[in-house]
């Protein structure tokens, strides 16, 4: 059984705490996985609560180009989003695949036969899996395996995680067909292959989640909509699984007018299927205690 830490407190102190629970180290060149947010969201994660924890580590903001048409399909737009949002007011932010990209191996998928990765990526000896806590279009919900799977992989990565192994075209990959639950195994097989990369290499990895600003809509989407739930808080653990599963319950938890919103939104794309496949690939526990701080 994994442990998860977690505290109602959602503040800069709060998420080092956090950090500091989970007993690893990040050391060397330090990346930190965020969402810069696309331009018009408002829910990805703010500089005045994730600065002093990142400032903590000397981490870099590593991200990669979105699949889609918008602001952070390439590097240049991407890094004048990042700055927009107060990013590189803190850190250095690193679009990695920029510079282009390499594939991982994806061990007994049913659906990827790899992963691909922004080049730089293979420049960090340790990674904070940092990610915001919310609703999705086509995920249902974005958290720590979607911050890995879909966040880490290039542009071209991205399509070929879309169309569950099919292209590596960004044009093509929204009109390929493909079952609902075949998309969320194959954001799991990407989230897996990172960690067996990250594990062969001896990088370690951490995961936070934070739980604030709760929409049904991704950080991804212009238009996102307002918080549906309250704040809940945030939570951390060495096992990516047992760290979205806990947010899982906690949405599930929270009995709120909106809360039928966010569970409608994850449920009608089977969202819950992630932690469930996940745990079959290895990748973690869906079984967890819950330990607050």
């Amino acid at each position: 059984m994994s442990k998860v830490f977690f505290t109602k407190d959602i503040t800069p102190e709060s998420l080092i705490k956090i950090y500091e629970a989970l007993g690893v180290e990040l050391t060397g060149k330090v990346g930190v996985k965020v969402s810069t947010g696309e331009k018009g969201a408002k829910g990805y994660l703010k500089a005045d609560l994730i600065a002093p924890l990142v400032k903590k580590l000397n981490g870099t903001i590593i991200e990669c180009n979105t699949a889609y048409p918008g602001a952070r399909n390439t590097k240049e737009d991407h890094l004048k989003v990042a700055e927009e949002h107060g990013f590189t007011s803190f850190a250095d932010v690193d679009i990695m695949d920029g510079d282009g990209e390499f594939k991982i191996p994806v061990h007994n998928g049913k659906h990827l036969k790899y992963d691909i990765v922004g080049e730089n990526f293979k420049n960090y000896d340790s990674i904070l899996n940092l990610a915001h806590g919310k609703g999705h279009a086509m995920g249902g919900f974005g958290a720590n395996l979607k911050n890995q799977s879909i966040g880490i992989a290039s542009r071209n990565g991205k399509a070929y995680i879309h169309s569950c192994g099919q292209t590596e075209d960004p044009d093509l990959c929204w009109s390929a067909k493909y079952e609902q639950e075949d998309f969320i195994e194959s954001m799991a097989e990407a989230a897996t292959a990172v960690a067996d990369y990250l594990k062969e290499n001896n990088k370690p990895i951490v995961y936070i989640t934070v739980a604030n600003a709760i929409s049904v809509d991704c950080d991804c989407d212009a238009h996102q909509g307002d918080p549906v739930i309250g704040d809940i808080g945030i939570f951390g653990s060495l096992d990516p699984v047992a760290n979205d599963q806990a947010f899982i319950d906690a949405i599930w938890a929270t009995h709120e007018e909106g809360t039928k919103d966010i569970e409608e939104r994850i449920d009608t794309r089977c969202g819950r299927h992630i932690t469930e496949y996940a745990e079959s690939l290895g990748l973690g526990s869906k079984e967890y205690e819950l330990i607050e701080i």
